[in-house]
């Protein structure tokens, strides 16, 4: 008899729920809960700033603070949410800079999901708001985050010692950011 545990059953969910179209639209209120269930995910916690158990009603306050500088994109697959990336416009004299924040569902990893997400955000950046400076930070050990940004034409800035704290340990972070606005051939996003 051969028994599964429940990383198994978890990439064989991943495998059906990928073999089905994934769509990415906007984060509405009543995500929360499925935001809140994807944010609690061991390795998307690993590999952000998010503490352990956030609730749905913390979720929801940060997602109705937001305003118009602020763009929140889920990926849904069959209903479920499996990745969330956000992009946030500052202001004032800083109003050409944006910063980048996003995740993918720990059992979705390595499969495109994280540059789809990350293209739709940077065409946000590109066609609507014409930013030339968009930042990030990622933890100096998520290697497959770090590949990811620099195919996307982000460049390392610099490395932030003891960072963060995760895990009983401090940790560094990598700054990355992405100069210049790279339009892409006068194309729309919109269709």
């Amino acid at each position: 008899m051969t028994t599964k545990n429940a990383n198994d059953s978890a990439c064989e969910i991943t495998e059906k729920r990928l073999a089905a179209e994934i769509f990415i639209r906007a984060v509405e209120p009543e995500d929360a809960p499925g935001v809140t269930a994807l944010m609690n995910l061991p390795g998307y916690r690993w590999g952000t700033m998010r503490l352990p158990y956030q609730s749905v009603s913390t979720t929801r306050q940060k997602m109705s603070t937001s305003g118009t500088n602020f763009v929140c994109l889920v990926a849904t697959s069959t209903e479920e949410i499996v990745g969330m990336a956000s992009l946030t416009r500052f202001e004032g004299r800083r109003s050409h800079v944006g910063a980048v924040d996003m995740g993918v569902h720990d059992a979705c990893v390595g499969n495109g999901l994280g540059t789809r997400l990350l293209t739709s955000l940077l065409q946000v950046a590109d066609d609507w708001w014409a930013l030339r400076r968009i930042e990030l930070t990622v933890n100096a050990d998520n290697e497959r985050a770090i590949g990811l940004y620099k195919r996307m034409g982000f460049e390392r800035e610099g490395v932030l010692r003891d960072y963060a704290f995760r895990g009983g340990a401090f940790i560094d972070a990598v700054s990355m950011v992405r100069l210049g606005n790279a339009p892409r051939s006068g194309q729309s996003s919109e269709t």
